[in-house]
């Protein structure tokens, strides 16, 4: 019985030991999720005017069963205040049970500006304490460094596809494109549909109005240019390499466009879209799952207006467009686009 009693208390104190061990872990992990949605989300509200952009280029529908194969090149541009983003010690609740902070920033300041995704580089270090395997484990670590840009362009192609009753189909594919640092993948679908006709006033050259509904996927993984070791002393407590930022988005838009002659066509478009983002680390260590499993409980559901206006130069067989996209971000469109 003795013995019995004495493996029961054994296993209680190495319970409450795990928890207490697991409880600050999670503290860490939870003021990690702050840190990385900070980061990520610029680019997170970035890929939704990128995925969103180049669905469209006229009102117009093509003719039942025409075809156009689209190759498109996006540019989005990123303002100032999407570079950087200030951080305070005030933002870090985790106490380690020790009494110090999990993490705080180091230094006297108790504010720091420091990089999102699309920001450079930085000198600003997290610090703090974290109970692991019975051991406290000092925190230091540089913040995220991003890819220093304030341009970020790739192309895509898209083809479209003209249906009975003045409608498109059209879908696009990038598998895989790496542009400094940063792999791209997107595709989806759309469809358009043109109401002038329903009106009595349908010519070619008459105002056309349409409207449009996209699916686009688009996912970006960003390879950090350092990793970021977690633990000042090099353990394996945790190594960030890498962010994944996965988006699913919703566009729909009404258009209006008007031809004039045969070689030039001024379109604009107002339209929302929804995106569901989420976040993902790569990298090796204790913390790591911690980490994910907080950036998964993040709700990253977002609506957001923008704006279109373009134009396309017509020639025999094959037209060239552009488009500018408004809204929190200013986002660029170019496209040359061959009918069979």
């Amino acid at each position: 019985m003795k013995i019995r009693t004495k493996y029961l208390i054994l296993s209680i104190l190495f319970s409450i030991g795990s928890y207490a061990q697991e409880d600050d872990v999670t503290k860490f992990a939870n003021e990690m999720l702050y840190i990385a949605d900070e980061f990520a989300g610029p680019a997170a509200e970035g890929a939704a005017y990128q995925a969103g952009a180049g669905w469209f280029t006229s009102a117009t529908a093509l003719k039942p069963w025409k075809v156009e194969i689209s190759f498109q090149g996006n540019a989005l541009i990123v303002p100032s205040n999407r570079q950087s983003f200030t951080i305070s010690n005030n933002d870090f609740a985790g106490v380690h049970s020790g009494g110090s902070p999990i993490l705080s920033i180091e230094g006297e300041g108790s504010n720091a500006v420091v990089p999102t995704a699309f920001g450079g580089e930085t000198e600003t270090y997290f610090v703090g304490e974290v109970d692991y395997l019975g051991n406290t484990v000092p925190i230091r670590f540089r913040a995220i460094e991003g890819i220093n840009k304030n341009i970020l362009a790739y192309p895509f192609v898209q083809a479209t596809v003209g249906l009975p009753y003045e409608t498109e189909f059209s879908a696009r594919i990038l598998p895989q494109l790496t542009v400094d640092g940063v792999a791209f993948t997107t595709y989806g679908a759309a469809v358009k549909h043109n109401f002038t006709q329903y009106f009595r006033f349908n010519n070619e050259d008459d105002f056309q109005a349409s409207a449009i509904i996209a699916f686009n996927k688009f996912d970006a993984e960003y390879e950090f240019v350092d990793p970021v070791n977690l633990s000042s002393e090099g353990s394996s407590f945790g190594n960030l390499t890498l962010v994944n930022v996965n988006s699913n988005l919703w566009m729909a838009s009404v258009l209006g466009s008007k031809k004039y002659g045969d070689s030039f066509e001024v379109f604009g478009a107002l339209g929302a879209t929804n995106s569901n983002f989420s976040y993902a680390m790569g990298g090796t260590g204790v913390a790591l799952r911690p980490i994910n499993n907080a950036l998964a409980r993040l709700d990253q559901s977002q609506a957001q207006f923008k704006a279109d206006l373009g134009f396309n130069i017509y020639f025999n067989r094959f037209k060239i467009s552009t488009m500018a996209t408004a809204g929190k971000f200013f986002h660029m469109n170019a496209g040359l686009h061959f009918r069979i």
